[in-house]
């Protein structure tokens, strides 16, 4: 099978295209047939591998997983020992971490990792950046504890952990503020659409113009730090980063966490994901009741994916970009 490999850390170029064994289901897998997948912020960490503690997780001084991507919608065409859940022929969606990836015309996956049925209605392309934005947002939401009546503000608002997580909090009743440092067109029409209570256009030096009091400030893109975060917040306000921060601050930050927040002061807390069967079908829940549906910024074929990883890299995207198979039928499910 045709594969994206990546032998090397670097920019775009490093990825090129090979022929590769396909994969084999093993016990409480399936291999999945893809017909499109994605280019997210993790897949350049990964095929950049920075920040440099990525080479802990993929491998020094070069990867050891060549097949990069993370999210996939495709139909099953195999299904391992125990795998009562999927056959052959369903179509699905999920995303896959630490192992060998969607990038490519076949996937093995685990059942009880991040991984789902497509909704009814939905079409493989629509369905495929379901899982790896929304996962990190949940992760966020989860481990501020925030609800119904509650305050928060999301800084890079716009990126696909943005975009999913003013869907996923405004589905729990919070009021959402979206601020972004560059807010591209359609961002603040496309933001309003998603829930957003109020959209604000701030640079660093600007905080001040969007109030204070929050019970939660979230660093969506990972670029506002707590120091910047920390005057916005009401007293007992958590400060959550998809990011490590500068020197991994926000990790050495968190572990004080508990001390600060039992005192009753503003806080740093670090959002560990879940990628569980249980999450994606609660993501499905939401994707069929229409509170949650992944923004798709632009699509490319699989044969122009140094292209997308570089618009990818540009950080301009607004939502997600959807990478699409050769002769994909986008069929519905």
């Amino acid at each position: 099978m045709r594969a994206a490999i990546r032998r090397r850390y670097g920019g775009p170029e490093v990825v090129g295209f090979e022929n590769v064994p396909e994969p084999v289901a093993g016990k409480g897998e399936i291999v999945v047939r893809v017909h499109a997948t994605t280019v997210n912020r993790t897949d350049c960490a990964y095929r950049s591998g920075r920040p440099w503690i990525n080479r802990i997780a993929c491998g020094w001084p070069r990867p050891r997983v060549q097949v990069l991507g993370t999210e996939y919608a495709g139909v099953v065409v195999e299904v391992g020992e125990g795998v009562e859940s999927y056959s052959p022929g369903d179509s699905v969606f999920g995303f896959v971490d630490g192992r060998r990836g969607a990038h490519a015309e076949m996937v093995a996956v685990a059942v009880g990792g991040l991984l789902a049925h497509i909704p009814q209605g939905w079409d493989l392309a629509e369905a495929a950046p379901g899982m790896e934005g929304a996962h990190y947002a949940h992760a966020c939401l989860r481990v501020t504890k925030v609800g119904g009546g509650d305050r928060v503000l999301v800084h890079g608002a716009t990126g696909a952990i943005g975009t999913a997580l003013v869907q996923l909090l405004v589905a729990e009743g919070v009021e959402v503020t979206a601020v972004c440092d560059r807010l591209p067109a359609p961002g603040a029409d496309l933001l309003r659409k998603l829930g957003a209570a109020r959209v604000v256009q701030v640079d660093r030096a600007g905080l001040s113009a969007v109030g204070g009091g929050y019970d939660a400030v979230i660093a969506a893109s990972g670029h506002l730090s707590f120091a910047a975060a920390r005057p916005l917040l009401r007293s007992g306000g958590s400060y959550v980063s998809s990011g490590l921060g500068r020197g991994g601050q926000n990790l050495v930050l968190a572990a004080a966490g508990p001390v600060a927040r039992a005192l009753g002061s503003r806080h740093v807390l670090f959002p560990l994901p879940r990628a569980d069967s249980s999450l994606a079908a609660h993501l499905c829940r939401l994707m069929l009741k229409g509170a949650y549906r992944p923004v798709v910024d632009r699509v490319f074929d699989f044969g122009d994916l140094q292209e997308a990883y570089a618009y990818v890299d540009t950080g301009r995207k607004v939502g997600n970009v959807v990478v699409t198979m050769p002769a994909d039928p986008l069929s519905k499910t």
